[in-house]
């Protein structure tokens, strides 16, 4: 849903230079081999061995069609099994590419990616975090926003110049409540 919110309603209204990373929740939980989490997890790491196979090869333009690809499939179609190379296919990559997806070559980069990532964020955090230019040319990063559903764009603009502000402040740590509601992801976008 954070990425529908900043690619929809965000990006177009604000000079945003987006890069898409890695996060392994197969590193970060480290859940038992031969677990159902453990499964689950895999499914998305090897997405994310892909994406930075194309990285390598394509650049990030090429990681955000790859990522808008995988979201789609997973949140809107509930779909953990369409083969990987067919995928690539649809959004216009070489099938090849998902001879990544069992390559452990690649867990150095994401690793790597990751833990930039959560530098500047902590270890204590999840799944998004966004990462802003401080007024001195420092990067810091926020996990969050966790939304449940993309707001319009006047309130989508308010809650990214209030997160870049919260986030670039010295002494800023952290705004949270408890989730009540299931996300909402609409309608599926045309990938």
């Amino acid at each position: 849903m954070t990425a529908r919110w900043v690619v929809d309603e965000v990006a177009p209204q604000r000079d945003l230079n987006l890069i898409w990373q890695p996060i392994s929740l197969l590193f970060k939980n480290e859940p038992p081999p031969g677990s159902e989490y453990y499964d689950g997890t895999m499914v998305g790491h090897r997405m994310l061995r892909v994406m930075e196979s194309i990285r390598a090869e394509l650049g990030d333009p090429a990681v955000f069609a790859w990522y808008w690809q995988c979201g789609t499939r997973l949140h809107h179609d509930r779909d953990r099994d369409t083969p990987l190379a067919d995928l690539l296919e649809h959004i216009g990559l070489d099938r090849e590419f998902a001879e990544a997806a069992d390559d452990k070559a690649w867990d150095t980069e994401i690793r790597t990616r990751m833990n930039a990532g959560l530098e500047l964020v902590g270890q204590d955090v999840g799944t998004p975090i966004i990462a802003f230019r401080c007024p001195d040319g420092t990067k810091r990063g926020i996990f969050g926003p966790v939304i449940t559903k993309v707001p319009d764009t006047e309130q989508s603009l308010r809650v990214w110049d209030a997160m870049e502000t919260f986030t670039t402040m010295d002494g800023f740590w952290e705004l949270k409540r408890t989730r009540t509601e299931r996300p909402e992801f609409g309608q599926r976008p045309n990938v």
